[in-house]
């Protein structure tokens, strides 16, 4: 076995690596040229990478995308030294702080000292302190003269997940159906408006619609208690997997693909479906 496979590191040893990285003499040119900015998008490729191991269930995997994502908060943690801005240190300090206050029920005093010495609590109870805290955060850290509930939502969160985030700050003071068959009634409502602005074939207004209409189905989808984001990656997990078994058989036949009309290509997908085991 290799000395790199055998060798155990520490994260000490991992953010010297980094500054070996970035030394200015003997470095590596590409990762001397980065900034906050260039390392952004690396980011955003590892968190995704790092959800899809989960879902495949892989913990090899996902051992090795871990890796590669605390690699990206050691990149920025000194890219922040280099500036004179904060180290490592100073993030890992940032966070503790953060968790010891906004866990009363679990720190009381705030400190790790304390813990074990609060009173039980419910999970709601846990929601409804997390969420007065943050609240309560948030109107510290506003610049403008009347803070909102909607502050501090990231304009670069996917979409879906930006719309979830949105929805679940204005339910937090109650601006929120009751039920889930209200919402039911408002994607029916918003479907309509769509079949007419496609009646009135005007595309900025289909656009909107349509965007209206995705925005219900989150909202739906927070009331049902199921994930959107997670729901659409499963929907399209399911009609991959049932493309590529559709595009085997089609070869099995000896047909191109490509010449089936879709009435065709239909009876195709339906024996696909059909030799799927029903869910009990």
């Amino acid at each position: 076995m290799s000395a790199g496979l055998s060798q155990r590191y520490s994260l000490q040893d991992l953010l010297h690596l980094m500054a070996c990285l970035r030394n200015p003499q003997h470095g590596c040119p590409w990762d001397r040229q980065q900034d906050f900015a260039t390392i952004a998008p690396h980011t955003l490729e590892e968190v995704y990478e790092v959800i899809d191991a989960i879902e495949r269930q892989d913990p090899a995997q996902l051992k090795g995308e871990l890796g590669d994502l605390l690699f990206q908060i050691v990149f920025y943690a000194q890219l922040g030294s280099e500036a004179g801005h904060f180290d490592f240190s100073d993030i890992v300090t940032a966070i503790t702080s953060k968790l010891l206050h906004r866990h009363p029920h679990v720190f009381p005093d705030a400190t790790l000292q304390s813990f074990g010495q609060a009173a039980a609590i419910t999970v709601d109870g846990v929601s409804a302190t997390w969420e007065a805290i943050k609240s309560s955060e948030r109107e510290q850290r506003s610049s403008q003269q009347l803070p909102s509930q909607l502050d501090d939502v990231p304009l670069a969160l996917p979409a879906v997940a930006r719309a979830t985030k949105l929805q679940k700050r204005a339910a937090a003071v109650g601006f929120d159906w009751h039920e889930p068959r209200a919402v039911i009634d408002k994607v029916g409502e918003e479907l309509t408006e769509l079949g007419a602005a496609m009646q009135e074939q005007s595309r900025e207004q289909v656009a909107e619609e349509f965007g209206d209409l995705l925005f219900s189905m989150v909202n739906l989808g927070r009331h049902l208690h199921v994930d959107p984001e997670q729901a659409l990656r499963r929907a399209s997990h399911k009609f991959e997997q049932r493309f590529r078994k559709m595009e085997i058989m089609i070869r099995a036949e000896g047909v191109n693909i490509a010449h089936l009309t879709l009435e065709q290509l239909e009876s195709f997908w339906l024996r696909v479906k059909s030799e799927e085991p029903r869910s009990s």
